[in-house]
Protein backbone atom coordinates (compact mmCIF):
# COMPACT_ATOMS: atom_id res chain seq x y z
CA UNK A 1 0.00 0.00 0.00
CA UNK A 2 1.74 3.19 -1.14
CA UNK A 3 0.89 6.78 -0.41
CA UNK A 4 1.40 9.96 -2.38
CA UNK A 5 2.82 12.61 -0.07
CA UNK A 6 3.17 15.17 -2.88
CA UNK A 7 -0.52 16.04 -3.14
CA UNK A 8 -1.49 19.50 -1.87
CA UNK A 9 -2.63 20.11 1.67
CA UNK A 10 -6.23 21.35 1.65
CA UNK A 11 -6.12 22.65 5.22
CA UNK A 12 -6.91 26.26 6.07
CA UNK A 13 -6.18 28.00 9.36
CA UNK A 14 -9.80 29.08 9.83
CA UNK A 15 -11.40 25.64 9.66
CA UNK A 16 -11.95 23.41 12.69
CA UNK A 17 -11.94 20.42 10.37
CA UNK A 18 -9.88 19.80 7.26
CA UNK A 19 -8.54 16.93 5.17
CA UNK A 20 -5.09 16.28 3.76
CA UNK A 21 -5.53 13.57 1.12
CA UNK A 22 -2.62 11.24 0.38
CA UNK A 23 -4.23 8.77 -2.00
CA UNK A 24 -7.61 7.23 -2.74
CA UNK A 25 -7.51 5.12 0.43
CA UNK A 26 -5.66 7.14 3.05
CA UNK A 27 -5.94 10.71 4.32
CA UNK A 28 -5.09 12.74 7.39
CA UNK A 29 -8.03 14.47 9.07
CA UNK A 30 -7.48 17.49 11.30
CA UNK A 31 -9.58 18.65 14.26
CA UNK A 32 -8.88 22.02 15.91
CA UNK A 33 -10.43 23.85 18.82
CA UNK A 34 -10.44 27.56 19.69
CA UNK A 35 -7.61 27.15 22.22
CA UNK A 36 -4.96 26.18 19.69
CA UNK A 37 -5.18 22.43 20.25
CA UNK A 38 -4.98 20.26 17.12
CA UNK A 39 -5.46 16.54 16.53
CA UNK A 40 -4.32 14.98 13.26
CA UNK A 41 -5.80 11.54 12.67
CA UNK A 42 -5.31 9.19 9.74
CA UNK A 43 -7.76 6.51 8.71
CA UNK A 44 -4.80 4.10 8.42
CA UNK A 45 -5.37 2.18 11.64
CA UNK A 46 -7.63 5.06 12.79
CA UNK A 47 -4.31 6.36 14.12
CA UNK A 48 -3.61 9.57 16.01
CA UNK A 49 -0.88 10.99 13.75
CA UNK A 50 -0.07 13.98 15.97
CA UNK A 51 -1.60 15.88 18.88
CA UNK A 52 -0.57 19.50 19.36
CA UNK A 53 -1.30 21.04 22.77
CA UNK A 54 -0.60 24.63 23.87
CA UNK A 55 1.77 24.94 26.85
CA UNK A 56 3.60 27.74 28.64
CA UNK A 57 6.51 27.01 26.29
CA UNK A 58 4.41 27.06 23.12
CA UNK A 59 2.46 24.44 21.21
CA UNK A 60 4.00 20.95 21.28
CA UNK A 61 3.23 17.54 19.80
CA UNK A 62 2.65 15.21 22.77
CA UNK A 63 2.56 11.84 20.95
CA UNK A 64 5.44 9.91 19.40
CA UNK A 65 5.15 8.71 15.84
CA UNK A 66 6.70 8.41 12.41
CA UNK A 67 7.45 11.13 9.86
CA UNK A 68 4.97 9.94 7.24
CA UNK A 69 2.13 7.51 6.76
CA UNK A 70 4.48 5.47 4.58
CA UNK A 71 6.62 4.81 7.66
CA UNK A 72 3.59 3.49 9.59
CA UNK A 73 2.88 1.09 6.74
CA UNK A 74 6.54 0.09 6.44
CA UNK A 75 6.74 -0.62 10.18
CA UNK A 76 4.12 -3.34 9.82
CA UNK A 77 5.64 -4.67 6.60
CA UNK A 78 9.03 -5.25 8.28
CA UNK A 79 7.46 -6.58 11.49
CA UNK A 80 8.71 -3.72 13.66
CA UNK A 81 5.63 -1.67 14.45
CA UNK A 82 5.29 -0.23 17.97
CA UNK A 83 1.56 0.35 17.20
CA UNK A 84 2.15 4.10 17.47
CA UNK A 85 -1.16 5.74 18.47
CA UNK A 86 -3.30 3.21 16.54
CA UNK A 87 -6.58 1.54 17.40
CA UNK A 88 -5.67 -1.95 18.58
CA UNK A 89 -7.78 -5.10 18.36
CA UNK A 90 -9.69 -7.28 18.05
CA UNK A 91 -8.07 -8.03 21.39
CA UNK A 92 -5.66 -5.54 22.93
CA UNK A 93 -2.93 -7.30 24.87
CA UNK A 94 -1.75 -10.89 25.08
CA UNK A 95 -3.70 -14.14 24.99
CA UNK A 96 -1.90 -17.18 26.37
CA UNK A 97 -1.06 -19.89 23.85
CA UNK A 98 -3.13 -17.96 21.28
CA UNK A 99 -6.38 -19.67 22.21
CA UNK A 100 -9.50 -19.39 24.32
CA UNK A 101 -12.77 -21.24 24.79
CA UNK A 102 -16.08 -19.82 23.59
CA UNK A 103 -19.42 -21.63 23.80
CA UNK A 104 -17.63 -24.91 24.42
CA UNK A 105 -15.33 -24.56 21.41
CA UNK A 106 -11.59 -23.83 21.41
CA UNK A 107 -10.82 -20.81 19.25
CA UNK A 108 -7.27 -20.91 17.86
CA UNK A 109 -5.78 -17.48 17.16
CA UNK A 110 -2.75 -16.33 15.22
CA UNK A 111 0.57 -16.89 17.01
CA UNK A 112 2.32 -13.57 16.43
CA UNK A 113 4.15 -13.14 19.75
CA UNK A 114 6.10 -16.36 20.20
CA UNK A 115 3.44 -18.93 20.98
CA UNK A 116 1.08 -16.22 22.20
CA UNK A 117 -1.35 -13.82 20.53
CA UNK A 118 -0.85 -10.03 20.73
CA UNK A 119 -3.04 -7.07 19.68
CA UNK A 120 -5.19 -9.01 17.22
CA UNK A 121 -2.49 -10.95 15.40
CA UNK A 122 -2.28 -11.11 11.62
CA UNK A 123 -5.68 -9.59 10.89
CA UNK A 124 -5.48 -6.62 13.22
CA UNK A 125 -7.13 -3.21 13.17
CA UNK A 126 -3.93 -1.15 13.32
CA UNK A 127 -2.57 -1.75 9.80
CA UNK A 128 -5.65 -1.42 7.59
CA UNK A 129 -7.43 1.52 6.01
CA UNK A 130 -10.60 2.38 7.91
CA UNK A 131 -13.57 4.08 6.27
CA UNK A 132 -14.15 7.75 7.03
CA UNK A 133 -17.82 8.00 7.95
CA UNK A 134 -18.51 11.61 8.83
CA UNK A 135 -17.54 14.84 10.54
CA UNK A 136 -19.96 16.10 13.20
CA UNK A 137 -19.55 19.88 13.15
CA UNK A 138 -21.61 20.45 16.31
CA UNK A 139 -19.39 18.14 18.36
CA UNK A 140 -16.15 18.69 16.39
CA UNK A 141 -15.91 14.91 15.98
CA UNK A 142 -14.93 12.47 13.26
CA UNK A 143 -16.01 8.86 12.96
CA UNK A 144 -14.23 5.95 11.27
CA UNK A 145 -15.59 2.46 10.68
CA UNK A 146 -14.14 -0.93 9.87
CA UNK A 147 -15.67 -4.34 9.19
CA UNK A 148 -13.54 -7.06 10.78
CA UNK A 149 -14.62 -10.19 8.97
CA UNK A 150 -15.38 -13.62 10.40
CA UNK A 151 -12.85 -16.43 9.97
CA UNK A 152 -9.91 -14.05 10.41
CA UNK A 153 -9.22 -16.30 13.40
CA UNK A 154 -11.97 -14.63 15.46
CA UNK A 155 -15.60 -15.62 14.94
CA UNK A 156 -18.24 -13.19 13.69
CA UNK A 157 -18.33 -10.21 11.37
CA UNK A 158 -17.67 -7.30 13.72
CA UNK A 159 -18.67 -3.80 12.64
CA UNK A 160 -16.58 -1.26 14.56
CA UNK A 161 -16.94 2.50 14.83
CA UNK A 162 -14.42 4.81 16.49
CA UNK A 163 -15.16 8.49 17.07
CA UNK A 164 -12.54 11.10 17.96
CA UNK A 165 -13.86 14.32 19.51
CA UNK A 166 -11.84 17.44 20.30
CA UNK A 167 -13.59 19.64 22.85
CA UNK A 168 -13.19 23.28 23.86
CA UNK A 169 -12.04 21.99 27.25
CA UNK A 170 -8.89 20.61 25.61
CA UNK A 171 -10.13 17.03 25.79
CA UNK A 172 -9.52 14.35 23.20
CA UNK A 173 -12.30 11.83 23.61
CA UNK A 174 -12.31 8.41 21.94
CA UNK A 175 -15.58 6.46 21.76
CA UNK A 176 -15.80 2.90 20.49
CA UNK A 177 -18.91 1.04 19.33
CA UNK A 178 -19.20 -2.44 17.86
CA UNK A 179 -21.69 -5.17 16.99
CA UNK A 180 -21.15 -8.77 15.89
CA UNK A 181 -22.93 -11.41 13.84
CA UNK A 182 -21.70 -14.16 16.21
CA UNK A 183 -20.53 -14.38 19.80
CA UNK A 184 -16.91 -13.25 19.79
CA UNK A 185 -14.04 -11.77 21.77
CA UNK A 186 -13.51 -8.01 21.68
CA UNK A 187 -11.23 -5.68 23.62
CA UNK A 188 -10.30 -2.42 21.89
CA UNK A 189 -7.94 0.38 22.88
CA UNK A 190 -5.77 3.18 21.54
CA UNK A 191 -2.00 2.66 21.74
CA UNK A 192 -0.90 6.31 21.94
CA UNK A 193 2.62 7.00 23.23
CA UNK A 194 2.53 10.25 25.20
CA UNK A 195 5.36 12.54 26.20
CA UNK A 196 4.29 15.84 27.75
CA UNK A 197 7.83 17.23 27.48
CA UNK A 198 7.63 16.79 23.69
CA UNK A 199 8.69 13.91 21.48
CA UNK A 200 12.40 14.33 22.22
CA UNK A 201 11.87 14.24 25.99
CA UNK A 202 12.24 11.49 28.57
CA UNK A 203 9.12 10.31 30.39
CA UNK A 204 11.17 9.46 33.49
CA UNK A 205 11.25 13.21 34.15
CA UNK A 206 7.44 13.32 34.38
CA UNK A 207 5.15 12.58 37.31
CA UNK A 208 2.60 9.75 37.24
CA UNK A 209 -0.34 8.90 39.47
CA UNK A 210 -2.62 5.87 38.95
CA UNK A 211 -6.04 5.31 40.51
CA UNK A 212 -5.37 1.70 41.51
CA UNK A 213 -4.34 -0.40 44.48
CA UNK A 214 -3.04 -3.41 42.57
CA UNK A 215 -1.86 -4.64 39.19
CA UNK A 216 -1.75 -8.03 37.46
CA UNK A 217 1.07 -10.42 38.23
CA UNK A 218 2.87 -11.65 35.11
CA UNK A 219 4.84 -14.78 34.33
CA UNK A 220 8.21 -14.80 32.56
CA UNK A 221 6.47 -14.32 29.18
CA UNK A 222 4.37 -11.35 30.35
CA UNK A 223 1.19 -13.43 30.57
CA UNK A 224 -1.10 -12.81 33.58
CA UNK A 225 -0.86 -15.57 36.18
CA UNK A 226 -4.31 -14.79 37.57
CA UNK A 227 -2.84 -13.27 40.73
CA UNK A 228 -2.53 -9.63 41.72
CA UNK A 229 0.29 -7.58 43.22
CA UNK A 230 -0.38 -4.83 45.74
CA UNK A 231 1.13 -1.50 44.75
CA UNK A 232 2.10 -0.70 48.34
CA UNK A 233 5.88 -0.80 48.86
CA UNK A 234 6.42 -1.68 45.20
CA UNK A 235 8.53 0.22 42.66
CA UNK A 236 5.33 0.64 40.64
CA UNK A 237 3.41 2.25 43.50
CA UNK A 238 1.88 5.25 41.74
CA UNK A 239 -0.98 5.75 44.19
CA UNK A 240 0.61 9.10 44.90
CA UNK A 241 2.31 11.17 42.22
CA UNK A 242 5.95 10.29 41.59
CA UNK A 243 8.36 10.08 38.69
CA UNK A 244 7.66 7.56 35.95
CA UNK A 245 9.67 4.35 36.39
CA UNK A 246 11.41 2.46 33.59
CA UNK A 247 10.23 -1.05 32.78
CA UNK A 248 6.51 -0.57 33.35
CA UNK A 249 4.40 -2.81 31.11
CA UNK A 250 1.62 -3.81 33.49
CA UNK A 251 -2.14 -3.84 33.78
CA UNK A 252 -3.40 -1.70 36.66
CA UNK A 253 -6.83 -2.53 38.13
CA UNK A 254 -8.78 0.72 38.40
CA UNK A 255 -10.70 1.63 41.54
CA UNK A 256 -13.22 4.30 40.57
CA UNK A 257 -14.26 5.29 37.06
CA UNK A 258 -15.46 8.70 38.32
CA UNK A 259 -11.86 9.66 39.10
CA UNK A 260 -9.01 9.94 36.59
CA UNK A 261 -7.54 6.51 35.83
CA UNK A 262 -4.14 8.15 35.59
CA UNK A 263 -2.55 11.59 35.77
CA UNK A 264 0.67 12.51 33.96
CA UNK A 265 2.45 15.80 34.66
CA UNK A 266 5.27 17.72 32.97
CA UNK A 267 7.00 20.33 35.08
CA UNK A 268 8.98 21.49 32.04
CA UNK A 269 5.90 22.54 30.07
CA UNK A 270 3.50 23.03 32.97
CA UNK A 271 1.17 20.51 31.36
CA UNK A 272 -1.03 17.88 33.02
CA UNK A 273 -2.91 15.09 31.26
CA UNK A 274 -5.77 13.31 33.03
CA UNK A 275 -7.02 9.99 31.64
CA UNK A 276 -10.69 9.09 32.19
CA UNK A 277 -12.23 5.78 31.15
CA UNK A 278 -15.16 3.45 31.73
CA UNK A 279 -12.88 0.42 31.41
CA UNK A 280 -11.83 -1.78 34.38
CA UNK A 281 -8.10 -1.44 33.75
CA UNK A 282 -5.32 0.54 32.14
CA UNK A 283 -2.26 -1.14 30.67
CA UNK A 284 0.60 1.28 31.26
CA UNK A 285 3.64 0.80 29.07
CA UNK A 286 6.85 2.83 29.02
CA UNK A 287 8.68 2.44 25.71
CA UNK A 288 9.06 3.86 22.24
CA UNK A 289 12.37 2.64 20.82
CA UNK A 290 12.04 2.01 17.08
CA UNK A 291 13.90 0.20 14.32
CA UNK A 292 16.78 2.04 12.66
CA UNK A 293 15.04 1.28 9.35
CA UNK A 294 12.24 3.69 10.22
CA UNK A 295 12.15 7.49 10.28
CA UNK A 296 10.61 9.02 13.41
CA UNK A 297 9.05 12.47 13.60
CA UNK A 298 11.65 15.18 13.10
CA UNK A 299 14.22 12.35 12.90
CA UNK A 300 14.20 12.13 16.71
CA UNK A 301 15.90 8.99 18.00
CA UNK A 302 13.40 7.39 20.36
CA UNK A 303 14.57 5.27 23.26
CA UNK A 304 12.98 2.92 25.80
CA UNK A 305 11.65 5.79 27.93
CA UNK A 306 10.51 8.10 25.12
CA UNK A 307 6.79 7.51 25.57
CA UNK A 308 4.19 6.23 27.98
CA UNK A 309 0.99 4.44 26.90
CA UNK A 310 -2.34 4.36 28.73
CA UNK A 311 -4.17 1.46 27.09
CA UNK A 312 -7.63 1.51 28.67
CA UNK A 313 -9.16 -1.95 28.35
CA UNK A 314 -10.20 -5.17 30.06
CA UNK A 315 -7.49 -7.43 31.45
CA UNK A 316 -5.00 -9.18 29.12
CA UNK A 317 -5.79 -12.90 28.65
CA UNK A 318 -9.27 -12.17 30.02
CA UNK A 319 -11.09 -15.08 28.30
CA UNK A 320 -8.79 -17.59 30.02
CA UNK A 321 -9.58 -16.41 33.56
CA UNK A 322 -13.10 -16.82 34.88
CA UNK A 323 -12.67 -14.10 37.51
CA UNK A 324 -11.37 -11.47 35.04
CA UNK A 325 -13.79 -8.90 33.56
CA UNK A 326 -15.83 -10.17 30.64
CA UNK A 327 -14.46 -9.58 27.15
CA UNK A 328 -17.06 -11.60 25.20
CA UNK A 329 -19.38 -9.65 22.92
CA UNK A 330 -22.58 -11.56 22.28
CA UNK A 331 -24.67 -11.45 19.12
CA UNK A 332 -27.39 -8.85 19.64
CA UNK A 333 -25.31 -6.84 22.12
CA UNK A 334 -23.41 -3.61 21.47
CA UNK A 335 -19.87 -3.00 22.65
CA UNK A 336 -19.17 0.46 24.05
CA UNK A 337 -15.94 2.01 25.31
CA UNK A 338 -15.24 5.61 26.27
CA UNK A 339 -11.84 7.16 27.09
CA UNK A 340 -10.87 10.83 27.43
CA UNK A 341 -7.47 12.51 27.59
CA UNK A 342 -7.84 15.94 29.21
CA UNK A 343 -5.02 18.49 29.04
CA UNK A 344 -4.58 21.24 31.64
CA UNK A 345 -2.06 24.09 31.60
CA UNK A 346 -0.62 25.45 34.83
Amino acid sequence: MATNNSQPNTETQEEKFSVNKHNDEISIYTLRNNNGMEANITNFGATLFSLYVPTKNGKIDVVLGFNTIDEYIKAFEIGASPYFNAIVGRFAGRIKNSQFSLNGKIIQLDKNHGKHHLHGGKYQLSNVAWNFENYNEDENAITFSYLSKANEYYPGDVNIEVTYTLTENNELNIKYKATTTEDTLLNLTNHAYFNLDGISGNTLNQKLQVNAEKFLELDSENIPTGNFIAMENHAFDFRNSKNVVAGVDHCFVLKNNNEPAAILESEINGLTMKVYTDQPAVQIYVGGKTSEELQNKNLVEYHTESGICFETQVFPDAPNHEDFPNAILRKGETYHQNTTFKFINS
